[in-house]
């Protein structure tokens, strides 16, 4: 998928919301292990409840790996499904690989070659070699870790070189330069609007995944929404609260996406 049908599917959905497809076997709920698949059922539920609220999906992969072989099947069950039932959508591998040159290159067959996911997250810091074998597949992007929020983010990534950059921004203006703004989008988990201002700086036209803040001219924004949406309720009514939740997103989306006269 291209920068611009992404925009388009923002556009015309007037939103920019990500769904994480965080599958969690023990808080699923109960009456679906009367299935064969009740993970795929789940998913497959939850898709069809929220495709037309959203632009994208992120399986994040520790939910089906953590299964064996039987979670492998589930995902590609359930990337197979969104792809022959709604091809608009953008569906990313939140596996967060990135290796030595040759390992990556099989990473980047495995989610490009052999699925159809339209992007994969990856590890910058064994620096490029292990991220631009990723860049090799036409139309499918890089989303690359540069700020995320958790705790331990303070650990690295806001350590000052002698110059006083941090290292967080030192990725990103190395990283650019690996690709475009066409084949690499971020990850940044920032919360504050200021510094959202910062990252602006480094990659104006880039894609972020997380945030609110940090619109672009082509909206650049994909806000992911994992367990709010998805364990919305636990019981059969699951889907329905599912899509309750991003209706509820949506709107305010919408409104964000129509202030900054984009729809």
């Amino acid at each position: 998928m291209t920068k611009q049908e992404l925009f388009e599917n923002i556009k015309r959905k007037k939103s920019f919301l990500c769904v994480g497809l965080d599958t969690d076997v023990n808080k699923i709920p109960e009456h679906l292990f009367d299935a064969e698949d009740p993970i795929f059922e789940f998913n497959k539920a939850i898709i069809d409840a929220t495709a037309d609220l959203c632009v994208a999906y992120k399986p994040n992969l520790a939910f089906y790996e953590s299964l064996g072989l039987e979670g492998w099947e589930v995902l590609e069950r359930t990337v197979d499904y969104i792809r022959e039932n709604y091809p608009d959508q953008f569906i990313i591998a939140d596996a967060k690989r990135g290796d030595i040159g040759n390992t990556s290159a099989m990473y980047a067959r495995t989610f490009f070659g052999n699925m159809e996911f339209d992007s994969v997250t990856v590890a910058p810091y064994m620096g490029e070699d292990s991220v631009t074998p990723f860049l090799t597949y036409e139309g499918k992007w890089v989303t690359l870790l540069a700020l995320t929020s958790n705790k331990g983010a303070l650990d690295f990534q806001f350590m000052r070189d002698a110059e006083g950059e941090l290292l967080f921004q030192k990725v990103l203006k190395t990283s650019a330069k690996w690709g475009t703004d066409e084949n690499m989008m971020f990850v940044v988990g920032a919360t504050k609007a200021e510094m959202l201002t910062d990252v602006r700086a480094i990659v104006p036209e880039h894609f972020l995944l997380v945030p609110k803040y940090g619109m672009n001219s082509s909206c650049g924004l994909l806000v992911n929404s994992s367990r709010q949406i998805i364990y919305a309720a636990s019981d059969a009514t699951y889907a329905t609260a599912a899509r309750e939740e991003a209706q509820l997103v949506q709107a305010e989306m919408e409104e964000i996406l129509r202030e900054a006269k984009l729809v």
